[in-house]
């Protein structure tokens, strides 16, 4: 043994000292390390330490083999030179692990979690630098122990944590979880409002992290001694506290208030994770808090919605939506109950223009109806990103619910005609001259009425009659401007496809070839030096883009304008030989002037009342047989004519069937506008929509079934009537007898046959036949492609002045229809 030196110090072992003065003095210093270390450690005192343990560990002389107690002494040489130290480091561990577990077993909850972590502070610490001391223990003899594949010999640190964890963790923890129950004692005070020591719950907490081994590879975190001894139990309690707490909390408080708490409760869980829990433990702490706080009382959220909505609490509607958004399914009754709310909201507003039996259907305003409709869509859709986030499964049930009211509700009734029919007047006030909107509100104008037309089932139906009003804008001039034209044509085109609004963008085309017609006609007249008494303007617009029809009914061409008449047939003919001419009458407009009165009038008439008002010029009175003789126009539709100008009081109706020209007809205006629509015009026109739409839709179906079978070569029944309806449904909604009947037309005229020896199963036939009939390869046909091509003029005449006549031809209104001759 070496004598102590003067100041009660052991001196330093010399190189070849044996066990009992070696351990005496490394045994002095790790305990000054391990109880004394905030009174320091020189360093020359840690250098001799670590000098000492390593002279040991290296020498080849055996020492004190007797002395050895552990396992371990049947080893021999240097390795028993390791395990020598390595089994007093274990006795010091656990003895000095002994005091502390024998001071810690008289405290309780706060004072017991200081104790131990003051402890646990020292130790760890202590243990760092000694593992530093032995590190050439740990190099060679630890490791070769190991790759020996003994397990049970560790790092000194890692012992140190092993023993901490035999010798006093799971001492204190045995009595009935003594140390886990004093931190989740302390975190439920913070549940209830109280401050505590967040750093020392987390020190603790932090303790049981480390604690946990991994035996396969001792570097790996192991959450084992935290999940089980600190995880299992906090989940515990806190599903348990907080399913009091929510109980007691509702039999006081609303349901809003209580989405406000369930909030809050859930972020604070999510603080606490933050600030002294380990992440590892978010999810299990989350998921238990929406199961208590969410799930268990998802039904009275649910209850409660209808509630909410009714009375546009956004904040809560926010709240709830976030809240139910974290279970599964907690959100498919809040979209269900969301998609009938919106269509009860869009039926009672349509209710409140038209009554619940739709008694004032026939008088709806329709401007008033399409902005109903705009409203709920709008609110909700607001409602839909504000609230909701705009999240797919709301924005899917609004698209549904609009879908619903917008074609069924107490307007339309069964009909799925009704809404187009209403909004063409839409369309009007959106592009045509009475509008008020200009620039960016009409922009918005038409963005909404697009809003509504992806909602409508038949898109085709509405834009048939969009078509028509448009030619009719066209025509007569009354567009608020080609900008708003082509921007409602460019959103059609969006929403449907390029061959849909492909006959709109070749009508304003039309339009500007027919001026340039115009042009070069007055030019050749000139040039001929062919007196023109009738100045016009002339529209050539082509069958196959435009709807226009020409009248059903016989005509006289009134004797003014037929010199006009016949040079531009004339002319026509030599530009463009072959073309067949016919006058399209009820598109006309034409302008008289009253020379028999003392006031000049101008009339501004139709061409039914041209031609009759023409006939005064050389009479006073005329009965309706003579009327019907010099026009060629039907009783039928000349009675309606002669009731506009009688009503007008231009003409006198005293006797029956016998019509004067009114000597003392006065006006306050000037221009009197006597082209009104006929009642018998109008239902035809809608008649005549419907027809063409009905026959447009049989030929899409014919050719989307040929088109389907063309790629897919066979097909049984049913999954064809599917595919034919996924492509179609876009522009509308066909009808499944409609498919089977489209089948069995193409069947019978053997466009595609039945495979043999099966019922259901079709297969494409004569495909060379079909596309001769232009139906391969095209979208929409809505009529055979092989039919005549046809033109349609119009021309605008005016200012012939006969001042001899009553009535003086101004400008009469000419629309022919021109057909290549087959």
């Amino acid at each position: 043994m070496a004598s102590s030196s003067t100041s009660g110090t052991p001196a330093m072992p010399p190189q070849n000292a044996d066990l009992a003065t070696t351990w005496a003095y490394l045994e002095e210093g790790v305990d000054h390390i391990m109880t004394k270390l905030q009174t320091g450690v020189s360093y020359s005192k840690y250098m001799s330490l670590y000098t000492v343990s390593y002279n040991y560990c290296t020498s080849s002389k055996m020492h004190g083999a007797g002395e050895v107690g552990s396992g371990l002494s049947h080893r021999t040489g240097a390795n028993l030179m390791g395990s020598d130290l390595y089994n007093n480091l274990i006795r010091y561990f656990v003895t000095h692990l002994k005091a502390l577990r024998t001071q810690s077993d008289v405290l309780q909850d706060e004072a017991l979690l200081r104790y131990y972590a003051g402890e646990w502070d020292r130790y760890t610490t202590g243990a760092n630098y000694i593992n530093r001391l032995f590190t050439y223990l740990n190099r060679h003899w630890v490791k070769r122990e190991r790759d020996e594949g003994r397990k049970a010999v560790y790092p000194v640190y890692t012992l140190a944590l092993v023993q901490w964890k035999s010798n006093f963790f799971l001492h204190v923890q045995s009595k009935h979880q003594k140390l886990a129950g004093a931190i989740l004692r302390l975190i439920e005070r913070q549940r209830n409002g109280e401050t505590i020591d967040q750093g020392l719950v987390k020190k603790v907490v932090d303790s049981f992290v480390s604690l946990g081994l991994d035996e396969s590879d001792i570097n790996k975190v192991s959450y084992e001694v935290y999940k089980e001894h600190f995880e299992v139990p906090f989940l515990e309690a806190t599903e348990k506290y907080y399913r009091q707490e929510s109980d007691a909390f509702l039999q006081e408080n609303s349901v809003a208030d209580y989405l406000k708490k369930a909030e809050e409760r859930l972020r604070e869980e999510e603080d606490r994770v933050e600030r002294y829990l380990n992440t590892n433990t978010r999810k299990g702490l989350i998921a238990k808090c929406e199961a208590v706080l969410i799930r268990e009382h998802a039904q009275l959220m649910w209850d409660n919605f209808q509630s909410l909505l009714d009375y546009d609490k956004d904040e809560d509607l926010q709240r709830m939506y976030a809240l139910l958004a974290r279970i599964p399914e907690g959100l498919e009754p809040l979209r269900k109950r969301f998609e009938e709310h919106v269509k009860k909201a869009g039926t009672s507003a349509v209710e409140k223009l038209v009554g619940q039996d739709g008694a004032a259907a026939d008088a709806l305003d329709s401007k008033a109806y399409v902005d109903a409709l705009l409203e709920v869509h709008q609110k909700n859709s607001e409602t839909v990103t504000r609230s909701f986030r705009g999240e797919a499964g709301f924005v899917a049930s609004l698209d549904k619910a609009c879908r619903e009211f917008v074609n069924r509700n107490a307007a339309t009734g069964s009909s799925t005609t009704k809404s187009p029919d209403c909004w063409r007047s839409m369309q009007m006030l959106c592009c045509g001259r009475t509008t008020r909107c200009r620039g960016r509100d009409l922009e918005g104008a038409l963005n909404k009425v697009m809003v509504l037309f992806k909602y409508i089932d038949d898109k085709d139906v509405f834009q048939t009659f969009y078509t028509t009003k448009l030619s009719k804008r066209l025509i007569h001039g009354v567009s608020a401007s080609d900008e708003a034209e082509a921007s409602m044509i460019s959103k059609l085109k969006e929403a449907l496809a390029f061959e849909y609004t492909n006959k709109l963008q070749r009508m304003f085309t039309d339009m500007s070839l027919s001026k340039d017609l115009t042009d070069q006609f007055k030019e050749r007249m000139q040039q001929n030096h062919d007196d023109m008494d009738i100045n016009f303007s002339i529209m050539v617009l082509g069958t196959n883009f435009w709807p226009l029809s020409p009248p059903t009914n016989d005509f006289i061409i009134p004797a003014d304008i037929l010199p006009t008449y016949d040079r531009f047939s004339k002319y026509y003919q030599q530009k463009h030989s072959g073309r067949k001419l016919t006058w399209l009458w009820n598109y006309s407009k034409n302008e008289l002037r009253t020379n028999y009165l003392n006031q000049k009038y101008i009339l501004m008439t139709s061409s039914w009342q041209m031609a009759v008002l023409l006939q005064y010029n050389n009479n006073d009175t005329l009965s309706l047989d003579e009327l019907v003789t010099a026009t060629a126009i039907s009783k039928e539709l000349l009675r309606q004519v002669l009731a506009v100008l009688v009503k007008a009081k231009v003409l006198i109706n005293e006797e029956t069937d016998q019509y004067d020209l009114n000597p003392s007809f006065k006006s306050k205006k000037i221009r009197i506008n006597l082209n009104t629509p006929i009642k018998a015009e109008q239902k035809a026109e809608s008649t005549d929509v419907l027809k063409i739409v009905d026959e447009d839709r049989k030929y899409v179906i014919q050719a989307t079934i040929v088109r389907i079978m063309k790629a897919r070569k066979t097909m049984k029944n049913q999954p064809l009537i599917q595919e034919v309806i996924s492509q179609i449904s876009q522009r509308f909604a066909p009808k499944i007898p409609d498919i089977k009947k489209a089948i069995d037309h193409l069947l019978e005229k053997e466009y595609i046959e039945r495979v043999e020896g099966t019922r259901d199963t079709a297969t494409q036939k004569w495909l060379e036949f079909y596309r001769l009939h232009g139906y391969a390869d095209r979208t929409s046909l809505s009529i055979p492609a092989c039919s005549a091509p046809a033109l349609r003029c119009h021309w605008l005449l005016s200012h012939h002045d006969d001042t001899h006549l009553r009535l003086g031809l101004i400008a009469p209104g000419l629309i022919w229809i021109g057909q290549t001759q087959v």
